[in-house]
């Protein structure tokens, strides 16, 4: 189970690869998701959960980059970029401690 945790580490913590290299911080995730997903059912678990907040990230930017034509969709991308980084952390933490973390704000996509 300690492997398990520290896998589903990995995968939030893998979303911050898309500061590096663009298109990395989903790609990554889905790979690592992927890969393990049908022999760990805390990782399948955790796997969803980052990738429905990855799709969630996505919608709420692009309805803040077309707000920016209004004048608020800065306010709301900086908003969009703090709760992003802070959701990573802490559901990387709460994943080594062997507890599932639905984003907030995040759409269940995937069941």
């Amino acid at each position: 189970m300690e492997s398990e945790k520290q896998y589903a580490m990995f995968i939030h913590l893998s979303q911050l690869a898309g500061s590096i290299v663009v298109g990395l911080g989903w790609i990554l995730p889905l790979v690592l998701w992927l890969t393990k997903k049908d022999s760990s059912e805390y990782i399948d678990a955790n796997g969803k959960i980052v990738m429905n907040w990855i799709i969630s990230c996505l919608i709420y930017g692009i309805v803040s980059g077309i707000l920016c034509l209004i004048g608020i969709g800065v306010v709301l991308l900086i908003a969009l970029a703090i709760c992003n980084l802070t959701f990573i952390i802490i559901g990387s933490v709460k994943a080594s401690q062997g507890n599932l973390w639905p984003y907030p704000l995040s759409i269940p996509f995937i069941k």
